[in-house]
């Protein structure tokens, strides 16, 4: 099953959605499509009410606002998890750049919500050797760089006795290896080929690669962690770009004794010139990033922050804000977590009886919270702290 969506039998218009390239001619990601076309299930309101029954804890703002709105076999995993069964948790990180943006937070900061919610030990994955592979990146830089993003995953608050974070080019061998020569015999070249979306222009490194993203999610390719426990369940938080190489990864499971991967996917978060897909590394004004100072962000909003308010305040008085465009809008729905404020501000906006700079001085004042908390949280994290998480060490006290 490719990754390439088409947007249409009678154009030519397409939305690419693979782990690598996220775009679409039309500007917007279409959701419904992808889950279409990737075989996944809407994540509904019976799932979210289910969560919180089980956890005792109200949805996370990321649930509630549909930001993660797909998944695969959720539903088996709370099953499991009502009768007693537990899980672990599995998500990863491609360390590519020095410092991260308010994206790549997303999914860390929802995996706590899970681990904390839940109780359950987590697996983080930094694929070094993937970044080596794909960008113009050398084995040492692309270390040094995991560690870095390890220090702003680590400033998310995870618990360091339920966590085991690891780098591929740190910890692959053993066990992990074993799975992963595994993982590669049950897939055939054109298999990976209709996946993947491989051309014969990529370097054999790039089409052996899936199969270590996928054995992390097999609990006995981390026997210091989970001896005897082969048919423990995991599940994986992701975005929905990530999805190809779980989908192989559930394919081979059941050919090896595994139990498939549960998945619980989210949308993208926009770039702040508009909703075009992921932002972009090449771009310092698409994000903010969580090295930005209080100023950088305000000017970033303020200047390229794509708005849905009209040309002018008669106008926008007159007619509203088109608020399925409006970036500072859209960026609220992620990290305000009123939601009674958040409606107001829909609410007002959209009639025009609240203005462009009015939303994005409110959108300033939220983002700069959330940077200059995880700042602080990032400049407690020391060398020794990413030693003891990255340490392959039993977690003896993970589902407590």
């Amino acid at each position: 099953m490719a990754a390439t969506v088409k947007e249409g039998d009678n154009t030519e218009a397409e939305q690419i959605v693979n782990p690598w390239e996220v775009a679409s001619s039309r500007g917007k990601i279409d959701y419904d499509k992808l889950i279409d076309k990737f075989g996944c299930q809407r994540l509904d309101k019976s799932l979210i009410d289910r969560v919180e029954r089980l956890t005792g804890r109200p949805p996370h703002v990321f649930l509630r606002r549909s930001v993660f709105f797909a998944h695969r076999d959720l539903n088996d995993i709370l099953d499991a998890y009502e009768k007693g069964d537990k899980f672990y948790l599995y998500t990863g990180r491609g360390p590519s750049s020095e410092a991260l943006h308010l994206g790549h937070l997303i999914p860390f900061m929802f995996t706590k919500y899970l681990q904390d919610a839940f109780k359950v030990p987590l697996v983080i994955q930094l694929t070094d050797d993937e970044k080596c592979m794909w960008k113009n990146l050398t084995v040492e830089e692309s270390q040094r760089l995991a560690r870095e993003n390890a220090k702003d995953i680590i400033a998310c608050g995870f618990d360091i006795s339920k966590t085991f974070i690891f780098s591929d080019f740190d910890y692959v061998g053993g066990a992990f290896y074993k799975n992963m020569v595994k993982v590669s015999k049950c897939v055939t070249y054109n298999k990976v080929v209709g996946i993947f979306g491989f051309t014969g222009e990529d370097h054999i490194g790039k089409i052996s690669f899936p199969p270590v993203q996928a054995v992390p999610s097999f609990p006995s390719s981390f026997p210091h962690l989970f001896p005897g426990k082969d048919s423990l369940r995991c599940l994986i938080p992701c975005a929905i770009d990530q999805d190809p190489y779980f989908r192989m990864t559930r394919d081979v499971a059941p050919r090896l004794g595994y139990q498939k991967p549960a998945l619980i996917e989210s949308t993208f978060f926009p770039a702040l010139q508009g909703e075009t897909g992921k932002m972009s590394a090449s771009d310092p004004n698409s994000a903010i990033y969580v090295t930005d100072s209080g100023k950088d962000i305000k000017n970033k909003i303020n200047k390229y922050a794509f708005s849905g308010g009209q040309d002018s305040i008669e106008n926008h008085r007159k007619y509203g804000a088109n608020l399925e465009v409006d970036i500072p809008v859209k960026y609220l729905g992620f990290f305000l977590d009123d939601d009674a404020e958040l409606e107001h501000i829909r609410t007002e906006y959209g009639a025009g009886r609240m203005l462009t700079g009015e939303v994005k001085k409110r959108l300033t004042e939220v983002l700069t919270d959330i940077v200059e908390r995880h700042r602080r949280a990032r400049a407690a994290v020391t060398d020794e702290m990413v030693d003891a998480f990255m340490a392959v060490r039993p977690l003896p006290n993970m589902f407590s």
